[in-house]
């Protein structure tokens, strides 16, 4: 709820009312008051299209100039046709430096990391924090994009202090994450710089028509261990082969690794299998609901928990609610009939 309220600052600060722009993305007007409520990416990309057209503002009335709507398009199409990553990054940020309201951001080295910096001050902005959470995860998904290839984080730091839901930031970066830093950045290991962009302008028109779904969304590229196994847990999800998840075994085996080996893999890179199969079960928790279709019973026996109990558990502790009173408010208010599965 916090990315959704923030979401909403400037449109209020502007006299926009906020009801019918959460009704039009599908998400219930109650759900702002419960911190621990979560919405899908397809309501929040719908959210913040809307919010965009109400303010005609590609920042969302958020920051302290407007950017006008086709800004962030056409940045993009002057860098599908560079060679290489660094140069794709370099023209990105020499373009918003066109515009004396645009992000200061930099492609900076620091030891022996690339470094995506973001030079801007937002601490006297109120949605400061989430503007600079934004723009680390969506130029390091559009780096992504760019190479067609995932390129882990090594580390992230925030100039704003620990918020509360700072336990997202695993989710969100998957790198150990410092707050109350000078600046806003995140670190890479530079030889990503070297990749070729294979991104063209078709393909650019498809993120486009998607934005900013797969930018806020971790995508499987499959470069790092824990991504091969969050695909392995989803593709068994929407396969249904299986009244359970896979254990930790059975993707080492298909990994061609021990379980031990899997292990310390993904501990290395800050995450473990439990927490892996933990997120995924949650994220097909939410979409189920929000499609209203699936009986809860059958829906707790798919994600492999051996007893309804247990999923209620677990919901609960996801979302802070029950899976029959999420699904309630969906019915109610007509707003959780999504089309298509998360992933």
């Amino acid at each position: 709820m916090h990315y959704v309220r923030a979401a909403l600052g400037g449109a209020e600060r502007l006299g926009i009312d906020p009801v019918p722009l959460l009704q039009a993305a599908r998400i219930p007007p109650l759900l702002l008051g419960d911190d621990r409520a979560r919405v899908t990416p397809e309501q929040f990309t719908r959210l913040v299209n809307g919010v965009r057209r109400a303010t005609g503002d590609e920042f969302l009335g958020l920051a302290p100039a407007p950017s006008r709507q086709g800004t962030f398009a056409m940045m993009c199409c002057t860098c599908v046709g560079c060679r290489d990553l660094a140069s794709a990054v370099e023209r990105a940020t020499r373009f918003y430096g066109l515009f004396p309201a645009g992000p200061d951001l930099a492609l900076e080295r620091l030891g022996d990391d690339a470094v995506f910096t973001l030079r801007d001050d937002l601490r006297g902005i109120p949605e400061g924090a989430f503007l600079g959470e934004c723009l680390i995860v969506i130029w390091h998904r559009l780096a992504s994009w760019f190479i067609d290839r995932r390129i882990p984080l090594r580390w992230a730091e925030f100039a704003h202090p620990a918020p509360p839901y700072a336990a997202e930031y695993d989710l969100l970066l998957g790198c150990p994450v410092r707050f109350g830093a000078r600046r806003t950045r995140a670190g890479f290991d530079p030889r990503w710089l070297a990749a070729p962009v294979v991104q063209d302008e078709e393909s650019l028109a498809e993120l486009l028509r998607r934005a900013p779904a797969d930018l806020l969304t971790r995508r499987d590229y499959a470069t790092t261990v824990a991504e091969q196994v969050r695909r392995s847990l989803v593709r068994a999800l929407r396969e249904g082969r299986a009244a359970r998840l896979p254990e930790v075994a059975q993707i080492a085996a298909r990994l061609a690794v021990s379980p031990a080996t899997l292990r310390r893999r993904l501990q290395a890179e800050g995450t473990s299998y439990r927490r892996l199969k933990d997120q995924v079960r949650r994220e097909a928790a939410v979409s189920s609901l929000a499609e209203g279709q699936e009986p809860i019973a059958q829906l707790a026996a798919r994600l492999g928990f051996s007893e309804d109990t247990a999923f209620h558990r677990a919901f609960r502790r996801w979302t802070g609610t029950t899976p029959g009173a999420f699904r309630l408010d969906g019915q109610q208010t007509g707003t959780f009939r999504l089309h298509g599965q998360q992933s």
